[in-house]
């Protein structure tokens, strides 16, 4: 079954991301940096809550952890249908792994500079 057939017809949720994130990034992500990943994230995210959420928003988050937050999202992430949790995996993959990139950089561009924390010249 294709993208077109599992969404019922049309242009699929996948097929328009994918097409989203080539347009965005290159056919190899070549364009892709820490700012303008998180940029696409932003716009991304608010482009579903702008389509999906109407009127008010509750926040109703019972579970007080990091750690319980990740096993909730990803046990809801198994019950939804397949082009959306591929697309909800791929954007919190892309994200941590730039995020972790942008940490990784800074860290190394401080050690260029001779800057470490707490002090002063």
């Amino acid at each position: 079954m294709d993208d077109a057939e599992e969404s019922g017809g049309g242009a699929s949720k996948l097929a328009e991301f994918r097409a989203a994130v080539l347009r965005e990034f290159g056919r190899n992500l070549e364009k892709a940096t820490p700012a303008n990943v998180r940029e696409f994230m932003d716009r991304y995210q608010e482009d579903i809550f702008q389509n999906e959420m109407r009127g008010r928003i509750e926040l109703n988050e019972p579970k007080t952890t990091y750690e319980e937050i990740l096993k909730d999202f990803f046990a809801r992430v198994l019950e939804r249908p397949t082009e959306e949790a591929l697309i909800m995996l791929w954007t919190l993959a892309f994200e941590m792994s730039f995020a972790a990139l942008e940490q990784h950089l800074a860290g190394r561009l401080q050690s260029l500079f001779g800057e470490t924390d707490g002090e002063s010249d």
